[in-house]
């Protein structure tokens, strides 16, 4: 039976943490919210996740909602049993151990070109198919064990509908799967079937603003989504407008009206959560390269951005690679992050608070291009994400990027996108809801985006000395 209640729920289980919105769903302001940690590493129990929302949803309280909707991190692998129990961690998208598997498939299935035609996507070892290939080769014990494979927020959506019979996911999680196809929007057994060698039971992708199931206290409960395509709800970007996260890792994507089949494999072609299409790229490294940088000079964020804003562009020479944790866009698993052109003269804190910021942001305007190229219109950039709080980003991006900058007000967006799908769910209809701009930058020197982003670039193709 349907409730009689005020307000719609949404989570944003990511890497890090659930977060728990309660929301007006007339406005989408925010009521309540909560947040409890996940455990750190690239493999976690999905009970911890579990654990996690079962403990935000009881500090916010559901007895005034009548619907949730959750939003998770992509490509996570759990792989369940015929009891439909975990037959082991789950694995992250963060996981890269399953790189070599990820070169295997795409040999396999002949070349990235056959992959973005087939599913929109070249594999690399962030997608869940190269995960279920390294299961089937490392671990064949569990391998025989599974029945079915589900991504985090698939498995948190049935198990908050009382794990019913057919599972759901959505066509934008789907999308990041390695066997569903963005091009066709269908399901590929045929490469789910060559990832793992044989075949598993996987989600039912439901419609955009379907009801999936109740929670047993009768919370209707929507389809959920991929953490990115949440975002993308919640924001809603308009024509040329391309949002840049900055959080654990930079996410850059967009609305389109056609899917992307790049076959550099830089650019994924994901789905969205409305019916269209999410091209995206990805980065591992973004916010986490400004708290190196911070820690390494010793000082607390706001000095760390005094110290970049006193430096001139370009940092005297002085260039950050910034693949500190290998990198996923461009496919380089095993990088790791240098600073290139140290001098006696340019040796200074604020040359290296700044070259990091500058490395960051090259590595996001090199995504951005990679949109460009596979037609996407670009004209404005939206950042958002917790390295979008600091000054220094927001002061150096429009020149970086050579775009003007939006930078969004603080918000839990994956969340309040979920919840936006949940009063969808309810009320058949999406909401329209808009989200605050909070400041905006204009680009005041169009030569530092070619002077820096070109010396960053021959360091990124081994071309500096």
């Amino acid at each position: 039976m349907a409730r009689s209640a005020t307000y719609v729920a949404g989570v944003d289980s990511s890497t890090q943490a659930t977060k728990v919105l309660v929301v007006d769903p007339t406005d989408g302001s925010v009521v309540r919210e909560a947040r409890r940690a996940h455990p750190d590493g690239t493999e976690v129990a999905p009970r911890a996740w579990w654990d996690a929302l079962a403990g935000a949803l009881g500090e916010v309280g559901t007895d005034d909602v009548a619907a949730i909707g959750v939003a998770g991190q992509q490509h996570g692998m759990v792989l369940l049993d015929e009891d439909g129990q975990p037959v082991r961690d789950a694995l992250l998208w963060n996981d890269t151990r399953s790189a070599p598997d990820a070169r295997a498939l795409i040999d396999e299935l002949g070349g990235p070109d056959a992959w973005a035609e087939a599913v929109g996507t070249v594999p690399v070892a962030s997608i869940t198919a190269t995960k279920l290939r390294w299961t089937s080769r490392a671990e064949p014990e569990n391998a025989a064990r599974a029945r079915s494979v589900m991504l985090p927020h698939d498995w948190l959506t049935w198990r908050l509908a009382g794990a019913p019979a057919e599972p759901t996911t959505d066509r934008g999680d789907a999308s990041g799967t390695g066997y569903w196809s963005t091009v066709t929007g269908e399901y590929r057994p045929d490469l789910l079937e060559m990832a793992f060698g044989r075949t598993l039971s996987v989600p039912r992708v439901a419609s955009p603003g379907e009801v999936v199931g109740r929670t047993p206290d009768g919370l209707a409960v929507s389809a959920g989504t991929g953490d990115n395509a949440g975002a993308a709800l919640a924001i809603g970007p308009g024509p040329g407008e391309v949002v840049i996260s900055i959080g654990t890792s930079g996410a850059v994507f967009t609305g389109h009206d056609q899917p992307s089949t790049d076959a550099s494999g830089l650019v994924a072609g994901f789905a969205d959560a409305r019916g269209g299409y999410l091209p995206l790229v990805c980065t591992l490294n973004a916010a986490r390269v400004l708290g190196a940088g911070t820690s390494l000079l010793g000082v607390e964020p706001d000095g760390f951005d005094e110290l970049a804003r006193a430096a001139s562009p370009g940092a005297d020479g002085l260039v950050l690679l910034p693949y500190l944790d290998g990198e996923r866009t461009p496919d380089r698993p095993d990088a790791q992050g240098r600073y290139v052109g140290l001098t006696t003269t340019n040796a200074t804190r604020e040359n290296l608070a700044r070259a990091t910021v500058e490395g960051m942001l090259c590595g996001l305007a090199d995504a951005v291009d990679a949109l460009v190229d596979q037609g996407v219109p670009v004209r404005r950039a939206l950042l958002i994400g917790g390295g979008s709080r600091s000054g220094a980003v927001a002061d150096l991006a429009p020149d970086i990027l050579g775009l003007p900058v939006e930078v969004l007000s603080p918000q839990e967006y994956v969340a309040l996108g979920a919840a936006r799908q949940a009063a969808w769910a309810l009320h058949g209809e999406e909401p329209t809801w808009t989200v605050a701009r909070e400041t905006t930058r204009d680009v005041t020197d169009s030569s530092v985006s070619g002077e820096v982003r070109a010396r960053y670039a021959d360091v990124r193709d081994g071309r500096a000395r």
